[in-house]
Order: C-alpha cells, then structure tokens, then sequence
C-alpha cells in the first residue's frame, strides 16, 4: 500500500510540471500584446515597456519559466498587477466561500443521487426510474446559469425565503452561513446529481443481476438490505471514481455560480482577473484548482482498497 501511495505522488510530479508549463504559457499564447491591453488604449509606449518588463515578457520564455517555477515551488504564485497584493493573499481571502460551497454541494449531490440511482435501478422500467433518468437528463440540459436565475427568482424574490446573494463567513453564524448557500449548492449540485445518479443506476443495474444478489433475495435478505448493504458495495467503484472525477464540474461551475449569486469566492476572482487581465492571478487560481484535483485523484485511487477489498496494489 504504501509503496503504491508513493508511486501516486510520484506520477503527479510530471502532471502537475505539465499544468505549470501551460498556466504559465497563458502570457504567451493570449491574444493580442498582454502589455498593451493591460496598459490600456491611452497608455504611451513608455507604459507598455514599462508594464511587459515588470510581467518578465522582455525576458528569455525558458529564463522566466525557470524563475516562475522556482518561486511557486517556494509557495510565491506572484503579484496581482492591479491589486499590487500576493496572489497567494487574495487566494486566502477568497477560499472559504468557495471551499465552502464545493462541500456543501458534495454532500448534497452524493445523498441525493446515490439513492436516486439505487432506486431507479431497482425499479427500472418503472415510472420512478423513468422521473429518475428524466430529472438527472434535465440536470445535464439546462445550463448552470438558467437553474442559478430561476431559482433566485422563485425562492429569494418571489418567496422570499432565503437571500438572492452574498456570503456570510460561518464565523458568523452557522445558519446565516449555510443560509446563504442553499441557493448556490442546489444551482451547482444539479448536474452533478445527474451524473452521479445516472452511473449509480448502470452500474446497479449490472450488479442486480448478479448471482449472490438473488440467493440474497431468495433467502429472505430485506430489500434494503440486498440493495445498500450487497448491492451498492459491489457497485461503489465505478460510483466513487465518478464523484471523483465530478470534482472538475464544481470547480468549473463554481465559477458561473459564484458569479450569479455574488459569492466573492475564488470563482469570482478567477472571473475578475480574466476581465482585467491580472495573469499573475489567473496562473495562481488555475495552478491551484489543477492541484486539487490531482490531489482529489489520488484520494479517489487509495480509496478504492476500503470499497472493494479484492483490489491490492
């Protein structure tokens, strides 16, 4: 175990090189001079000289790929050119609303869509299994955005019964906390839900027909028990590798969801950065969701040993 654990770590190494070598090269193969839209429509050339020298782009690409990574090794993702402040501060200061907010919908999206699934597998043909697949169909059409506007519409104006927007730190409270992001997690956990759902139910379906489901069941086994206990441990695999792999979803539809309901995460920042072109903190956000879900993998592969104990490395 161990020595596969260490061989994980080691594969990411390349991985992660590659990310930085791309996030880095984001300077470069932008459209258009970085330096003269940064420095804006009146800015005389002095400015844009003054502004590619001080984003390294008078440089050598290897030299100043070579500095970069040297220092984010060191933990230093640079400086925001319109704040004047470290990326690695303003990451800091945004992290809780959106850490926050990817929880949540995890935890929302993995008790609803599991049982869902379960469900409809059980009664697949039916009615139930049919509203199932056509919820989790409906959850992969309508955009993020859509579901965010509708329901701030419907439950905060028109019911008025929780807030349109906002954030309120959990310092404050744990209710005004989870309050604010009720909204945002069913927005964001829809898709997610749909995904989930729709794996769990093939999976189960598969696994249903399995010989040792039905001497279960002929042995008197409550259903309950044939479906979570037999059933759904032989079927988790394929489940945890999908809500694994689902964590890119909430990363890039934190972004949109963040936006809609003006929760100054890091999805908002990564938006008001493309905007005015900061890359020091574009890089910095980027390298940093890249790392997450690498590191979100690796958890995801170790485990697979405690689901099925049939898999050794």
């Amino acid at each position: 175990m161990l020595a596969f654990v260490v061989r994980r770590i080691v594969t990411t190494i390349p991985v992660m090189a590659f990310v930085a070598l791309f996030v880095f090269s984001l300077l470069y193969i932008a459209p258009g001079d970085p330096a003269a839209i940064i420095a804006g429509d009146q800015a005389s050339p002095a400015d844009v000289e003054r502004i590619r020298a001080s984003l390294g782009l008078d440089r050598p690409y290897l030299v100043r790929f070579a500095e970069w990574s040297f220092r984010v090794i060191q933990g230093d993702l640079g400086t925001s050119i319109f704040t004047n402040l470290p990326v690695t501060q303003l990451i800091a200061q945004r992290i809780e609303p959106t850490l926050s907010l990817m929880v949540l919908t995890l935890i929302f999206a993995v008790v609803v869509a599991v049982p869902m699934g379960v469900v409809a597998a059980w009664k697949a043909g039916s009615w139930v299994d049919k509203a199932a697949m056509g919820f989790a169909v409906l959850g992969f059409s309508v955009p993020v955005f859509v579901v965010g506007y509708l329901l701030a519409y419907f439950f905060a104006l028109k019911l008025d019964w929780l807030p349109v927007q906002g954030y309120t730190p959990i310092a404050q409270g744990v209710w005004p906390w989870f309050k604010n992001l009720i909204l945002p997690s069913v927005t964001l956990g829809l898709v997610y839900i749909a995904l989930i759902a729709r794996i769990t139910r093939a999976t189960m379906l598969e696994v249903l027909q399995q010989d040792y489901v039905r001497t279960a069941q002929a042995k008197g086994v409550a259903q309950k028990d044939v479906l979570f206990l037999h059933s759904l441990k032989n079927a988790a695999v394929p489940i945890v590798t999908i809500i694994g792999i689902g964590i890119a979803l909430l990363i890039g539809g934190a972004v949109v969801t963040e936006s809609v309901f003006a929760i100054p995460g890091l999805g908002r920042l990564t938006v008001d950065a493309i905007l005015r072109r900061d890359y020091p903190v574009i890089q910095g956000v980027v390298l940093m969701f890249s790392l997450v879900y690498v590191l979100v993998n690796l958890l995801i592969d170790l485990t697979y040993t405690l689901v099925d104990p049939r898999i050794r490395y």
